[in-house]
């Protein structure tokens, strides 16, 4: 893709979610989500993207299968319009989130944004690492649930089978998609040190290192709030019971 396809792409995306958004606004919201209605629309148009990007993240190896033996130069126009589409996402979001947002809720995910941005803006200007890209969009797979989650909780719907399912599929599409692919692309920039120059080297391992220790407090977030506190709750109850 030429420099105004990239640009074309990253500002269309930017639109699209920004009409994402205004048509989420357009649509019933739960009387328990009404209190922090910017917050469901947020994370209601965050899930389209995490969904539009995971199905599309999967197609570019299933369509381009080479690109996984390559990560670096090969890919495809299908690739490289993935990564410029969520770039144009990122960016749509950190000005969502500055002007709705205080900035001492939301800089952890302003400055991952920011290393996102730059990580990728890297990849689709230089037309290297796209496929490595492509793989770090798989965690969106995760995403899926993980916004779901969100949402459900803030529907005041966190109790219940359908709850409860989301919850073990999230959990276990977080330690499949973000654990273990983020373990293995620092893995791979690791052995292909020498195939990678000085600055993408650095701004990739930055980014694994910010991205892993981000993820992994997500991770005991996730587990102490959907299971380490329902067990607690089960076994009071039990001995409630008992008495």
């Amino acid at each position: 893709m030429e420099l105004s396809s990239v640009l074309l792409t990253t500002g269309g995306s930017f639109v699209f979610f920004r009409l994402v958004n205004a048509g989420v606004s357009k649509l019933p919201i739960p009387e328990s989500a009404c209190r922090n209605a910017w917050k469901w629309r947020n994370i209601s148009t965050s899930f389209v993207h995490s969904l539009i990007t995971a199905i599309w993240a999967v197609l570019c190896f299933f369509l381009h299968p080479q690109m996984a033996e390559d990560l670096i130069e090969t890919h495809s126009v299908f690739s490289h319009s993935l990564v410029s589409f969520s770039i144009g996402y990122f960016i749509y979001d950190f000005f969502d989130m500055v002007g709705n947002q205080k900035l001492t809720q939301s800089w952890e995910l302003l400055f991952h944004h920011i290393v996102v941005i730059t990580c990728f803006g890297l990849s689709v200007l230089s037309c290297r690492y796209v496929g490595f890209a492509v793989v770090a969009l798989l965690v969106e797979i995760n995403s899926v649930f993980l916004h779901l989650r969100q949402n459900l909780r803030m529907a005041n719907m966190a109790t219940g089978t359908p709850y409860r399912v989301n919850a073990l599929i999230n959990l276990g599409t977080y330690v499949v998609f973000r654990i273990n692919t983020l373990a293995w692309m620092t893995r791979w920039l690791v052995l292909n040190r020498d195939n990678v120059p000085l600055l993408a080297y650095t701004l990739g391992s930055v980014g694994m290192a910010i991205m892993t220790a981000m993820n992994i407090v997500l991770f005991c977030r996730l587990l102490r709030s959907d299971f380490l506190k329902s067990s607690t709750r089960e076994t009071k109850k039990e001995k409630d019971k008992e008495m």
